[in-house]
């Protein structure tokens, strides 16, 4: 059996997806169903069972063996990045990753879980190495002391351990996600409600529209995911993202260009009047990646991972077809 926690979020439910494109159906999902809606992403998977997360962990506790899992990925957290109840999202996502490494490591199950490329904080060095680590915010800081924890504690377990430190991820099924949704996501509805896309004015030297991030295809991720499955000689800590930081004025031109299935530039796009820019939040000031780019070195050596990433405007051109498909 796999368990996949978060397994009907986001990237959970698509590496469910992917289990099964490979024909793995003996899927446990852990979830927590309280946002229903999050019901789609599964519905047409094939799995041999969910328990909620609290239950889940109660028994994770109990010493309870499922059978043998031969993997578990855990994807379950609180990922809201402007989340200011600390303590909630450091019981939600620290403590519950590590009473899930340590019984992996009691009972020699590989552990997958996802990292995230927050814990770069305001930085410009994106490699996973501890001078170029800082948190901005509490989400971030979970997910970075809990990357710590696993290195100090690297004895405990004597199988796999890899951690995913996920750039800015887009893709299906993250509808359920509101505020967090990826800006492809949003653009392609600010696109049907209002006829252009608004993005943020310049901040920190980047002129409107050019701050930039390392967009990565949830397929890519899940093909990264399942990659260490297949090669449980490989083990650490590892960056997941193209290796290229593109614009948010690159995505809103491909969000453009896939809908009125054009070829035009961003400037044809500011002339015509379908972007826009809005002031900068005070809200985000201090705590906002005006920059990222995953250093992929670590991931092609240590992971011996060679495949490419598709670029914003080949993985923003898929979704949107799938979510115009879907509208």
């Amino acid at each position: 059996m796999i368990i996949v926690t978060g397994g009907a979020g986001f990237i959970g439910s698509n590496i469910v997806k992917g289990l099964n494109q490979r024909g793995l159906n003996n899927i446990l999902v852990v979830d927590d169903l309280s946002d229903g809606n999050k019901v789609r992403n599964v519905e047409n998977c094939d799995i041999e069972d969910y328990m909620d997360k609290d239950e889940f962990l109660r028994r994770i506790k109990q010493g309870m063996e499922f059978g043998g899992p031969s993997a578990i990925y855990h994807q379950g957290a609180c990922s809201d990045t402007m989340e200011t109840d600390g303590r909630f999202i450091m019981e939600t996502n620290y403590e519950y990753s590590k009473a899930l490494y340590h019984y992996c490591g009691e009972h020699s199950i590989p552990f997958i879980y996802a990292s995230s490329a927050s814990v770069y904080g305001g930085g410009e060095v994106f490699k996973e190495s501890v001078e170029h680590e800082q948190a901005l915010n509490a989400y971030a800081y979970s997910k970075l002391l809990f990357d710590r924890y696993v290195r100090k504690n690297s004895g405990v377990s004597k199988s796999q351990v890899v951690g995913l430190r996920y750039f800015n991820v887009y893709g299906k099924g993250e509808e359920h996600k509101g505020r967090m949704a990826s800006v492809a996501y949003h653009f392609f509805n600010q696109y049907h409600e209002q006829g252009y896309v608004n993005l943020f004015a310049g901040r920190d030297g980047y002129a409107d529209g050019e701050q930039r991030r390392d967009f990565v295809w949830v397929k890519d991720v899940v093909d990264v995911n399942l990659h260490f499955l297949e090669h449980p000689e490989d083990g650490g800590i590892f960056n997941v993202g193209t290796g290229r930081a593109q614009s948010f004025n690159d995505v809103a031109t491909a969000v453009l260009n896939t809908l009125e299935s054009a070829t035009k530039t961003t400037q044809d796009w500011i002339a015509e009047k379908k972007i826009r820019y809005v002031p900068f939040p005070p809200a985000l000031i201090g705590k906002y990646q005006s920059y990222t780019q995953a250093d992929l070195t670590n991931l092609t050596m240590s992971g011996d991972y060679n495949r490419n990433f598709a670029s914003v405007e080949e993985g923003v051109k898929h979704y949107v077809a799938e979510l115009a498909d879907a509208s």
